[in-house]
This record gives C-alpha cells, structure tokens and sequence, in this order.
C-alpha cells in the first residue's frame, strides 16, 4: 500500500510540475501583446481558460452538483479566490516586473497555503516539506534580489512606488493561488471528482471575470497578435495547465503542491532570459539552483523501513474519500 501512495504522489507531482512548466510560459506570451493590459490578459486567461475547464467537465459537474451544493461556501471562496488571482498576478508583473512578479507571487504561496491548511485543517507540517519549502523560499527570494539589483533591464528602472505596490499585490495573488488550491483540494477530498470541483470552482470564477473582460478586453480584438497570445494564454497555461493541476492536487496535498509550482518563476526567468533578452545576473541563476533543490527534496520519492512512519510530504489526502 505504501508503494502505492509513492507511486499516486510521485505522478502527483510531475502533474504539478508539468501545469507550472506551462503557467512560466505567461510572463514572455504576454510581451508580445504590449498593448493589452494586465487586467485583460488576466481575465482572458483565466476566465477563458476556466469556462473552457466547466464546459468539457460540464457532465462530471451535473453528477456531483448535489455534493457541490452541499459545499457551496468552499465553491464560493474558491471561485472568488480564481477570480482574484490573476488580476493581482498580472497587474504585479506589469508594475514590478515579470520576475519580481512572478517570484513574489509564486514563491508566497506555500507559506499562505501552509497557514491556511494548518488553520483550518489542522494538518501538522512535515520536516521534508519544511526543508524543500526553505529551499524554494530562499531561491526564489535570491531571484527577486537578482532582478531588482540588476540596474540594467526590469525592476531597476521602475520606480520603488511601483515596484512596492507590484510586490504587494504579488503578495495578494500568492495568497489567493493558496485559496482556490486548497478550496479545489478539500472539495476533492468530500468525495467529489477533479474535474467537477475544478470545472466548478473555475468556471464560477471564469465567469466573475467577464465583465472585467468586457470592460478591459478591446485591446485584444486589435490585431490578430494579440488575438493569439490571449487564445494560447487561455488554452494552453490556464486550460491545460489547470487540468494538470486538478489532477495533481487530487494527489497531494494543497501546501504541497503550491510548493511544487515554485519552478515556475525558474521557467519564467529562463524564458525571460532567453526569449525575450533579459539578462539574469550570477545571483538569479543561484536562485534558480536553489528552487530546483526545493524540487529535488520534495519529489524524490523516500522509502521508510518503518511502515508506521508514512507521513511523507506528499501523503494523498483522498485515499479515504467515499
């Protein structure tokens, strides 16, 4: 059984970091839409992406809609929670830069998420989670200092107004990204199936978003450029990348997985370097080092000779869900 477990967590988490893979490609789709602004990339990506998510779970959604129902606060607070993030993760990258924006953002997230899983569920956190998330804090928090010192190219020509207020709301897109993970996984784990709790949490929270799209989106209709970046960042990172993200939270916990997603500011700042011309100093790269550790620790799968001792990290929270 405990093999089991191992095997159900180790795809677990490559599902995780295969969705973060996808969701580091945001940052560099978006430079080529300039003209389009953080508030309409950001609902066109989600919103988009999440009504797509409920129309194909839409037959799963009608089987478990009693269930839904009878946790229709956790659906709230998640939907809420989806249509929160991206307006605060976009509008960070744009006021402080796609690297800040994205370490801030990400790298939050598994502290918020750890809070709110020991606060409301009373789950104890493991020593190896501690130990990759420490990791993965620190790198991600180099990968910021990197950027921000660099005086050459991003946050060194802003403002410290602007990039402040894009640190903060990173700070408030890491926060709810720990919301709706933990809304969709504890659905998941009241008996209800990946695709029906995350269809419903992101459809209600596609739909919050439209008239934010209405409102914002014109640009988007401008040219056929950025009539491509918005359709491949709402099919490719937010669509396919948020059913991988089902998919693996149905087999890890939510402080986890949050933690697993902190190679996306890596994948980001590769691609930032690479595609778009920025230049990553010594510093950023050692942080990029550190994040990979994190990934390291926390995805190697460990054996224990005491079969008693299985509170690994990366437990499955749904083995006992009716």
């Amino acid at each position: 059984m405990n093999g089991t477990r191992l095997a159900g967590a180790g795809w677990g988490a490559f599902f995780v970091l295969a969705a973060s893979v996808l969701w580091g490609t945001t940052g560099t789709a978006a430079t080529f839409a300039p003209g389009v602004g953080p508030l309409a990339i950001g609902a066109a990506a989600m919103g988009l992406g999440g009504l797509l998510q409920a129309l194909t779970a839409a037959r799963s959604i009608a089987s478990a809609r009693p269930a839904l129902r009878a946790q229709w606060p956790v659906v709230a607070l998640g939907a809420a929670a989806v249509a929160l993030y991206p307006l605060a993760f976009y509008s960070s990258m744009h006021l402080a830069g796609v690297a800040v924006g994205t370490v801030v953002s990400i790298g939050s997230a598994p502290l918020a998420s750890a809070v709110v899983e020991r606060i409301v569920d009373g789950h104890r956190l493991t020593v190896r989670w501690a130990v990759g998330a420490g990791l993965g804090l620190a790198g991600t928090g180099l990968l910021c200092l990197a950027e921000a010192g660099d005086g050459g190219t991003g946050a060194g020509i802003r403002s410290v107004g602007s990039t402040t207020a894009g640190i903060g709301l990173g700070l408030v897109a890491g926060f709810t990204y720990a919301l709706y993970s933990w809304a969709a996984h504890r659905l998941m784990n009241r008996g209800i199936e990946s695709r029906a709790a995350m269809g419903a949490v992101f459809g209600l929270g596609g739909l919050l978003l439209m008239p934010v799209l209405a409102a914002t989106g014109a640009p988007l209709l401008a040219s056929w450029s950025n009539a491509a970046v918005g359709g491949y960042m709402a099919l490719v990172p937010m669509f396919a990348g948020y059913v991988l993200f089902g998919w693996g939270l149905a087999r890890v916990r939510a402080s986890t997985a949050t933690t697993l997603s902190l190679v996306e500011p890596v994948v980001a700042s590769a691609l930032a370097v690479a595609v778009v011309g920025e230049h990553l100093p010594a510093l950023g790269w050692v942080g990029a080092g550190l994040v990979v550790g994190s990934l390291v620790v926390l995805t190697v799968p460990v054996r224990f000779r005491n079969e008693n001792a299985t509170a690994s990290a990366f437990r499955p929270r749904y083995s006992g869900r009716r």
